[in-house]
């Protein structure tokens, strides 16, 4: 379950503001297109609705996984979307789908996939129900369900004193950043990501994207390196600022991997 974990961890748990899937699929494959190195080098989209006329990839319980596989190198990686009003998505059960974990499945990383899919159908079988799915509350009730199913998943697979390791250790660093945060994202249909790279040392910051607009607004913002390590989402004019993952280097300079969704 190391991609699901991931994907908690690194913030690819949103709620999806439609119940249309064609635009709920849409949202993930873009989510998981902003992340750094991969880019738009697979039409993420076109692929998963092309698996999708061929097969329903709904499991049951409220619960659809779609993916993409593709021949490039790379990880395993996913992304969660949460529907709260359920999604017609044509599933074997006739049951609203509520959850969908869209996996991005590179030809290395195929029994990795399958061996993620039959850990996360395990633990959904081994007690949740469709209403128990259906009634989550927010964003956060879905991470600690998620983080539920993870660690039903590893304990198949190891002692469950690391099983239980494992998932503190998720817990404590999806924690760390989320105090103070900014309101749970919620998506528009059609919004655009910028996957882009910042370094921010005491006095200042340069940001590395294809935005130059962005670029300057970021790099003009006097207290960005105290802003990022406040909240890992803001906001600015426009634009939510994602905070994806930090990696800290002498002389108090941080780097930063991070995307910047357009409004609206």
């Amino acid at each position: 379950m190391k991609s699901l974990l991931e994907a908690l961890e690194e913030g690819r748990l949103i709620e999806l503001p439609e119940c249309d899937k064609a635009k709920a699929l849409e949202l993930l494959a873009h989510l998981i297109e902003a992340i750094p190195d991969i880019g738009t080098k697979s039409d993420l989209m076109k692929s998963v609705m092309e698996r999708e006329v061929q097969s329903n990839t709904a499991i049951g319980r409220g619960v659809a996984c779609p993916h993409c596989r593709t021949p490039n190198e790379g990880e395993l990686l996913c992304a969660v979307g949460w529907s709260p009003c359920g999604i017609d998505y044509g599933a074997p059960d006739g049951k609203g789908v509520h959850l969908i974990v869209m996996y991005y499945v590179p030809d290395s990383e195929r029994n990795a996939y399958l061996k993620e899919i039959s850990g996360l159908a395990k633990a959904i079988s081994a007690g949740d129900t469709i209403e128990s799915v259906s009634s989550l509350p927010d964003i956060h009730t879905v991470r600690e369900k998620l983080l539920d199913w993870v660690g039903l998943a590893v304990n198949e697979t190891m002692p469950e004193s690391k099983a239980r390791m494992i998932k503190l250790e998720a817990r404590q660093a999806i924690a760390a950043t989320q105090a103070p945060a900014a309101p749970p994202m919620v998506l528009a249909s059609g919004a655009h990501f910028l996957p882009f790279r910042l370094v921010t040392w005491r006095s200042g910051a340069v940001v590395l994207c294809n935005d130059p607009g962005l670029a300057e607004s970021l790099e003009k913002m006097p207290d960005l390196g105290s802003r990022i390590a406040m909240s890992r989402e803001f906001d600015l004019p426009d634009y939510r600022i994602a905070v994806l993952s930090e990696s800290i280097f002498a002389g108090n300079r941080k780097e930063y991997e991070a995307v910047a969704i357009r409004l609206g």
